[in-house]
């Protein structure tokens, strides 16, 4: 339908772009002198402007500027630019296969108007979800003359970013039907299998959910980058009291010497004072380059560089899907070497996601360890034989024969009313096909399609829905079922049942759940509650994912009355999810036990070796999951986050020990100590002790925690213990704790691919946490730290030699230097080696980086980049400002040259000084890297020739004709550089500044060596020994008696688009979907 673009209705164009031709140089240079750098530096620029405090010409300053901006620019422009084609492509792409708004679909040419979506673009799951038109609407608006008088009223919700929820009304012919999302077609939504769909614009442009959903991410940063500004600040702090003492020592040389010496007369009538005053904007200027402008561009272009590193790692590369490792962000690099608590999901991420049915209890019997067919047990047991089935998947396997020996001889009534349940009481869509696998489902969760494959196996096949209806095999007897009422699984409820009319009449509903809700609601009667708690424990102990099934039978007196409730329930306006749950609540009581199922979930390859690893390493794995502590426990063990010397404490262990810790007595425990807290004080209380507690433990279990406490926990390790935190997950549960950690990753797993979205780094498998962390976490934050001390270091010691040199020349805020080296040494002569030692340097290499992992150490510590590091470079750059004015000065000061003429002019000393500088400099870098390659070493001797280069080009008698006030070093270089008494002096300069520096080098490395010096000195012996290790029999992960997890979490899966009283009649035969989707781990609830 075509959407008015009249003054009150919205276009449906979107504009994610920032700038556009007219905008983009105001818009830009406005954003980047937001940055206190840039205006700093622009202030600076003004004030070089005015003649009577200019002590620097302005290119001085704008030259370094000017590129700062413009590379700031480009880089904004070419991101820009990339937003303005995705643009154009989403708002010129034709809609044929596209949603283009949020539209309520009305009918399509799919039976029961049902659509195929895939919905990639909005959450990055690529497997095909369904969609369906009102009844309604599908059987009264099939052709366009019936379109063209539809006539409804639609009241909905206001526009909002929730992806996953829609609540509206659809009024129409004096009756009222309910819509949700399951009616609603998203814009980004790619419509797959169906020739032509109708539908009513309900959000356009803006207003659609997508749109409304791309909020800023929260902007993350590192303690490196909060340090770098607060180090800045305290330049600037220095550098204004440098000025001011500079300052007040021009106001008395003024009175003292200035002010009587006629040959200093300048003509101006100005007091020693006002002088005074002038010289400090005039020091202001000359001492700039204290506070660093190529600071931050440097900065940007090494996290860059270090984010490519990460991405070109093949070592991270997944081959099995064709996944490679992906840094999203370039600005946390550094803060990977820096992590103390990693925040891991369970399900997906630290094991596979891929469900296999392997055990169960029925009616108090245990099913599912190797066994005969007289359910005798065996050591070793070949799996079961399942050609008598034509619908059986190839790919089962099953170990216990007295199960399938049981359901074929059809006498154990308890066991066939499991798998009719299991293959009745689900949201399991079936996709009907010609050839070797003539039934594909399409599961909501990997759990639910384990389980309905399972039943197949066992001989009770789902066959296909209809409108109403549900049709499967009963071991080859095909049976259909009349669907009342499917009640889905959602957060809260965690179960899911569904209501049948059987062919003889009778009502009954079939549930399954967690054992924590479906106990609550069994009736008294009920047989096998004791047997199957004991059965659950055990499959708990062995990790397995759990699920109680249950019945009831209704009456139809009962029925009738709880479905007009449901009616009312259904269109309700208001917190419709609520009234619906409250139904619920009513009808699913009173069930009995038919049993359980037990579902494993294998550890992903390395995971109890990447743990230990990392544990080594000083870093703290929580792990945070939805399943019940006896199942969480369990995977402890197998991932070797627990182990059998550790001491264990539980929960409601806290308020004894928290006691103990302060040497009080335990009281009785009272009802209001696991109440809600009364106020914030207590809250706080609790959050205070829970935190001190849980981290004075090497490992933390958190289970049956929703995704809001996932994020909680992480915050409050955050705000309480100032730590720095990862959170890695794999699903949609995932993405708050993911986004609330100071670094997030995204596992691309099972699960779709909204973690992976929402985080900082991503890639596929756990394992690579340890390559992330030991090796390119450390290398980054060791690159950046040496980067940092000394880019720090090069500034004081270049800009220090004008603070000396302002004793001899009456504090007049005169320049050392000539000033063309001044506008270049930050820019050309100095930059190149510091910039590769941040990209490329490392003290060890990878593998032994992973080898010991205590290297890691240095980081959390924060030891590399600090205040005391800062000042150490402030110091550092003190001395050699220090040698590098006074001993050409001493050598300066009553000299004769050879030509009988004396070389002590300002100009000739300011050459001597820029060369020993340079010198210094460049030779400083290189004491300091440890990773030598031949870029590195071509920079350092480039820069030095650079540097030489420009100043004789710049010293010559050519340009000085062409530009006469702009180079007024004439032949300084060539008469200054031939004299072999000033190449001595250079020589000298250098040698005294770098001698100490070596000498405490030696010193420190020989009496106080680090771990990393002690790694660096035997690392020949070490790389034979893995070398060694590698030629031996790589690892192979053998079975662990310990293993999964438990069938707590679960989405939402199809019951509204079956219950609707629509089904899949016909499918279009065409490319398989993926039959997986998301599994969510929302668990109990419990306050912290």
């Amino acid at each position: 339908s075509d959407i008015s673009h009249s003054e009150n209705k919205v276009g449906n164009g979107i504009k994610t772009y920032k700038y556009n031709a007219l905008t983009f140089i105001p818009l830009n240079l406005f954003e980047q002198f937001k940055r206190a750098a840039n205006l700093y530096f622009l202030a600076l620029l003004i004030l070089q402007i005015i003649p009577e405090i200019t002590t620097l010409p302005w290119y001085t300053t704008l030259v370094p500027l000017v590129l700062v901006l413009g590379i700031t620019a480009i880089k904004d422009l070419v991101d820009d630019l990339a937003r303005h084609r995705m643009d154009n492509e989403i708002n010129n792409r034709k809609c044929e296969n596209h949603s283009v708004a949020d539209i309520l679909l009305l009918s399509s040419s799919n039976p029961i108007s049902l659509c195929y979506v895939e919905t990639a673009e909005l959450d990055g799951e690529t497997n095909l979800k369904f969609k369906m038109g009102p009844k309604v609407t599908d059987e009264r608006l099939q052709e366009e003359d019936q379109l063209a008088q539809f006539d409804a009223m639609i009241v909905c919700e206001e526009p909002n970013n929730r992806l996953d929820k829609f609540t509206g009304t659809m009024r129409w012919r004096k009756d009222r039907f309910p819509l949700d999302l399951d009616n609603m077609m998203l814009r980004g939504c790619r419509i797959r299998n169906t020739d032509e769909c109708h539908g009513l614009v309900i959000f356009a442009g803006a207003d659609t959910k997508i749109m409304r959903n791309g909020g800023k991410t929260r902007f993350k940063r590192t303690k490196i980058d909060e340090l770098m500004n607060y180090m800045v600040y305290t330049i600037f702090v220095i550098l204004v009291l440098l000025c001011a003492g500079l300052a007040i020592g021009n106001t008395f040389w003024y009175e003292e010497v200035g002010s009587k010496a006629w040959y200093l007369y300048d003509g101006k009538d100005q007091t020693a004072s006002y002088r005074g005053f002038l010289s400090f904007w005039g020091y202001i200027i000359v001492l700039n380059t204290m506070v660093p402008i190529s600071l931050y561009v440097s900065v940007e272009v090494i996290r860059l560089g270090q984010s490519k590193f990460i991405n070109w790692d093949l070592q991270m590369y997944y081959q099995e899907k064709d996944t490679p490792a992906k840094a999203r962000t370039t600005t946390l690099n550094e803060q990977l070497g820096q992590i103390e608590y990693i925040f891991s999901d369970k399900t997906g991420t630290l094991t596979q996601n891929i469900m296999a049915f392997k055990k169960c209890t029925i009616a108090g019997h245990t099913f599912g360890d190797p066994a005969n067919v007289a359910g005798v047990p065996l050591d070793r047991g070949k799996p079961v034989d399942f050609t008598w089935n034509k619908y059986a998947d190839r790919k089962f396997e099953y170990l216990d024969h007295s199960l399938v020996a049981c359901i074929r001889s059809k006498k154990d009534k308890d066991t066939l009313e499991f798998f009719k349940l299991l293959s009745l009481c689900h949201t399991v869509m079936v996709e009907q096909k010609e050839g070797k696998e003539p039934l594909v489902y399409q599961a909501a969760s990997p759990d639910e399609g384990a389980l309905v494959t399972a039943a197949r196996n066992f001989g009770f096949v789902f066959l296909s829905r209809t409108q109403d209806t549900i049709t499967i095999s009963e071991m080859d007897q095909e049976m259909t079922y009349e669907v009342l009422a499917l009640l889905d699984f959602n957060s809260d409820r965690k179960r899911m049942s569904i209501i049948l009319r059987f062919p003889d009449g009778r009502i009954r509903l079939y549930c399954k759940g967690a054992d924590t809700v479906i106990y609550e609601r069994l009736s008294p009667n009920s047989k096998h509650k004791e047997v199957t708690q004991t059965a659950l424990d055990i499959f708990a102990n062995e990790t397995l994912r759990t699920l109680c099934l249950c019945y009831k039978d209704i009456s139809k007196q009962e029925f009738d009355a709880w479905a007009k409730k449901h009616k009312a329930a259904s269109v309700a306006m208001g917190n419709r999810e609520a009234a619906l749950d409250r139904v619920y609540e009513q009808i699913e009581s009173n069930l009995m036990m038919i049993g359980a199922t037990a579902i494993e979930d294998k550890l992903q390859d390395g995971v109890p070796e990447t743990i230990a690893k990392l544990a080594k390493a000083d870093i703290k794995i929580w792990v945070l999951t939805g399943d019940k502590k006896e199942t969480a426990e369990n995977i402890g063990y197998s991932c070797k986050l627990l182990t059998d010397d550790m001491q264990i404490h539980y929960g409601e262990d806290r308020r004894r020990l928290r006691l103990k810790r302060l040497g009080k007595r335990p009281a009785a425990a009272t009802p209001q100590d696991a109440a809600q807290p009364i106020d914030d004080w207590e809250k706080e209380t609790r959050q205070v002790d829970f935190v001190n507690m849980a981290c004075e433990c090497e490992a933390v279990i958190c289970c049956r925690v929703t995704p809001k406490q996932k994020a909680n926990v992480v915050s409050l390790v955050k705000k309480y213990k100032k730590a720095v935190t990862l959170s890695i997950g794999d699903g949609a549960n995932d993405v708050n704790m993911i986004k609330t950690a100071d670094i997030g990753v995204g596992i691309s797993g099972q699960e779709g691919m909204q973690a992976v979205m929402s985080s900082d780094y991503a890639f596929a498998q756990f394992r690579y946490l340890e390559r992330l962390l030991l090796v390119h976490g450390r290398w980054s934050y060791i690159r950046m730290c040496k980067f940092l001390r000394f880019f720090f270091f090069k500034n004081f010691a270049f800009t220090l030699v004008h603070f000396w040199y302002s004793f001899f020349s009456g504090f007049s805020a005169q320049v050392a230097y000539e000033d063309w080296f001044i506008t270049l040494y930050n820019v050309m002569y100095s930059s190149l080696p510091v910039l590769l030692v941040g990209l490329l340097d490392q003290d060890v290499n990878d593998k032994l980086s992973r080898k010991f992992p205590k290297l890691y150490l240095p980081g959390q510590q924060g030891a590399l980049f600090n205040y005391k590091n800062f000042f150490i470079s402030l110091f550092h750059g003190i001395f050699t400002s220090l040698v590098i004015f006074f001993i050409p000065y001493g050598a300066f000061l009553q000299t004769m040259g050879q030509n009988g003429e004396a070389p002590s002019d300002y100009q000739s000393l300011a050459v001597v000084m820029a060369s020993s500088l340079i010198f210094t400099v460049n030779m400083q870098i290189s004491l300091e890297t440890s990773y030598w390659t031949f870029v590195n070493c071509f920079a350092v001797l480039c820069s030095i020739a650079i540097y030489f280069g420009i100043m004789f080009d710049i010293h010559s008698a050519g340009i000085h004709v062409i530009f006469p006030s702009t180079f007024t070093f004439t032949g300084v270089a060539s008469n200054a550089l031939r004299q072999p008494y000033l190449w001595l002096t250079i020589i000298l300069t250098v040698g005294i500044t770098l001698l100490p520096v070596i000498c405490i080098q030696f010193l420190y490395k020989t009496i106080w060596p680090s771990v990393g010096d002690n790694v660096q000195r035997n690392r020949k012996k070490y790389e034979m020994e893995e070398e060694e290790e590698e030629k031996s029999t790589p690892f192979q992960r053998g079975r662990r008696s310990r293993r999964s997890a438990y069938a707590f979490s679960h989405s939402r899966g199809y019951a509204d688009l079956i219950a609707s009283g629509r089904s899949i009649r016909r499918r279009p035969a065409t490319a398989r979907p993926n039959p997986r989707d998301s599994i969510r781990e929302i668990p109990q609830a419990e306050n912290i």
